[in-house]
């Protein structure tokens, strides 16, 4: 399944790219029925368990990134889109991707930060997102969330591709 995930998903992450960039969304059309498309042909090439396989790609995608989602500090498009890409590459690889993913996204932002001029109101943010939880609890963060006019908000997408695409020379 390997080979055959490659081009689908490069196609996606990078349509997926284009759209964040340019709208800060990741359309319906494009991530469902490559989801879709990631069940099928995992069933097809390997019967039940290929489809378990996918579906278990599809939870830890979901879950990991909802939980971000739920937080306030992803979008639904993102969560759908790592859900989409687990359906494909199956949970192992997906967890590689997602960690680079990580890695990726930080860089970035830092990247952002300081061509931005506001590096320190990204640590300010980001210590108070990881010490506030003793006041807070689970609650969403009032202020860094999406749905605020005045956070700063960076696409994802480029994140989540350069993640999945490097996960690929990883296995």
């Amino acid at each position: 399944m390997h080979s055959i995930a490659l081009w689908p998903t490069l196609i996606v992450v990078a349509v997926a790219t284009f759209t964040d960039l340019r709208s800060r969304r990741i359309p319906n059309w494009l991530v469902f029925p490559f989801l879709l498309a990631g069940i099928v042909v995992s069933g097809a090439l390997r019967g039940w368990s290929g489809i378990g396989h996918s579906l278990a790609g599809i939870a830890l995608g979901g879950l990991l990134f909802g939980v971000l989602c739920w937080l306030g500090g992803m979008g639904m498009g993102d969560v759908k889109l790592c859900a989409a890409i687990g359906a494909w590459i199956g949970p192992a690889q997906l967890l590689t991707a997602l960690v680079i993913t990580g890695m990726a996204g930080g860089i970035m932002v830092l990247c952002w930060a300081v061509a931005g001029g506001f590096l320190s109101e990204l640590f300010q943010g980001t210590g108070d997102l990881l010490l506030g939880f003793g006041k807070r609890g689970l609650r969403p963060h009032p202020e860094l969330v999406l749905d605020n006019p005045l956070t700063r908000k960076m696409p994802y997408a480029p994140a989540i591709a350069i993640g999945t695409i490097f996960s690929f020379f990883a296995h």
